[in-house]
């Protein structure tokens, strides 16, 4: 069965949560997640019947989209599914009317800094001591996409 992308619902969450355990150290809280939804950013699930394999949350607001949270269960990484959900959030943030969208990754993830740089994110800076980490904190690389508006 092909997974779909659909909006995430509150019902999802459990699972939700649990991909991001799995997927990260350092995890978001359900209650993060369920504030997400009550402030109606764009929060997605990738989906078949039985199971959530991925999912993203999505921020819209004055001309500029972020990025808040992507992952893939581990189980399903390396099937291209990081990249379908990016291609769509994109497409969402297009939809939104932004200039361009934002997003924060750890430098120790090379996995997906090669994904967003190969679908044409640019590293435009660096926020020091950003997230946590085993030892003390890790800095972010701060990447941005420019979305061409339409004339």
């Amino acid at each position: 069965m092909p997974l779909l992308l659909r909006a995430m619902t509150e019902a999802d969450l459990d699972a939700v949560v649990a991909i991001e355990q799995s997927a990260y150290e350092f995890p978001w809280t359900l209650q993060i997640f369920r504030d997400c939804l009550r402030a109606q950013y764009d929060c997605f699930v990738l989906a078949d019947e039985h199971a959530i394999q991925g999912y993203f949350v999505l921020s819209a607001a004055a001309g500029e989209a972020h990025v808040l949270n992507i992952a893939v269960a581990p189980s399903a990484q390396g099937m291209g599914h990081g990249r379908r959900m990016m291609k769509r959030l994109v497409d969402l943030a297009r939809w939104h009317r932004v200039e361009r969208v934002f997003l924060e990754v750890r430098p120790t993830n090379t996995r997906a800094i090669a994904l967003y740089l190969n679908l044409g994110f640019t590293e435009i800076g660096r926020r020091p001591r950003y997230y946590p980490a085993r030892e003390g904190r890790e800095d972010a690389l701060v990447l941005a996409m420019e979305l061409a508006m339409p004339l």
